[in-house]
């Protein structure tokens, strides 16, 4: 199999040095190049036809998220982004995803340049992991939530028909991955404030996970937050499971709440989609839907065939609509999946499965 040809993209002559030696340390990967800023990328790209970019967030002549988006319309190629582990680093990166970069890594809180050598194996698996992924021109991505004098959240659509509240539904519970921040986002924004309460685990490290739900919020009809232990599950609400905990259901005086669990990663996850589907099929059952979305790895598909056998209703991602098809595959190929569906069908497959809804658009 070829090498995975890598141009790193950094206005740091010693960040391009650091990367470029930790890239180059795997087998499997070569740094054909390095670029300062975007002009001179542009350029490499066109002459050496790299497989994967990383990109830094934050370059200070050319930005990295107007060089993506040039990018992204002249030469769509899979990205990288090489993140700060900051409040500012977050929202910048979820932009990043919006333009279409597949996945990020975050530098260590206060390592600088050289505490980049802490995540050089996170670094190398998810360029190899790039390299197969399926990149798009997007269509346009979302823009900043508006001013705090507007109103964030959206005026709730006209309800077609009778209350959700008659649905044997209680919970949809929703794993991804790789690709999984905007496959959420477009599964979120169709649902109402009458739907069942959502359960999200996104592998994503902490402090962006905390970015990620203020995003949504500010976007979609429902409220989207972090979810903390003792919250309870209501119509309407998505909890996001946090980078440092594991996201449980469990039932507590005839409601259902969630718990936060600090136990070690399950799958190489924490969050782990296996944990929260395990939850949700002992707790939930037949009264839970599963939703698989893109994703490297296998992280929950043995879980959601659990899920799957407690009565759940289980969906997974097409392939042709993932950006990486590992977890749904996975959930597919030991029988997890009761159906499998585009993304862009999913918030209407929900909908349908409940009373008095012909669909969510």
């Amino acid at each position: 199999m070829p090498k995975v040809k890598v141009l790193v993209i950094d206005d740091s002559a010693l960040v391009r040095k650091i990367l470029s030696d930790l890239l180059n340390q795997d087998p499997k990967v070569e740094v054909v190049g390095t670029a300062a800023d975007g002009a001179f990328a542009m350029r490499k790209i066109r002459e050496l036809e790299p497989h994967v970019i990383t990109l830094d967030v934050e370059m200070r002549q050319v930005g990295g998220l107007e060089f993506l988006s040039q990018l992204m319309q002249e030469h769509p190629l899979p990205v990288i982004m090489v993140s700060a582990h900051t409040q500012r680093g977050a929202e910048v990166t979820l932009k990043a995803l919006e333009l279409g970069a597949v996945d990020f890594v975050a530098k260590p809180h206060a390592g600088g340049a050289m505490g980049l050598a802490q995540v050089g194996e996170e670094l190398v698996e998810k360029v190899k992991q790039a390299a197969q992924a399926k990149v798009r021109r997007p269509v346009g991505f979302l823009k900043d939530p508006p001013p705090a004098a507007i109103p964030v959240r959206p005026a709730p659509r006209t309800t077609p028909t009778g209350p959700v509240g008659a649905s044997r539904y209680d919970v949809i519970a929703i794993g991804a991955s790789t690709g999984g921040t905007e496959a959420v986002r477009e599964v979120l924004l169709p649902m109402r404030l009458d739907c069942p309460g959502i359960l999200v685990v996104q592998h994503m490290p902490e402090g962006f996970t905390a970015a990620f739900a203020r995003r949504l919020d500010g976007l979609c009809q429902i409220r989207v937050r972090e979810a903390r232990t003792g919250d309870v599950l209501e119509p309407g609400l998505a909890l996001i499971a946090p980078g440092h905990a594991h996201l449980k259901l469990r039932r507590w005086g005839g409601r259902l709440q969630v718990v936060l669990d600090q136990g070690p990663a399950v799958n190489r996850h924490r969050p782990s989609v296996e944990v929260l589907f395990l939850s949700v099929a002992e707790v939930a059952g037949r009264r839970a839907i599963g939703v698989m979305l893109t994703g490297m790895g296998a992280d929950g598909a043995r879980a959601m065939l659990d899920l799957r056998n407690s009565g759940a209703h289980t969906i997974a991602q097409s392939e042709d609509s993932c950006v990486v098809f590992g977890m749904p595959k996975e959930a597919i190929a030991c029988g997890a999946a009761r159906e499998v569906v585009p993304l862009n069908k999913v918030a209407d497959r929900i909908y349908s499965l409940l009373p008095g809804y012909a669909s969510s658009r």
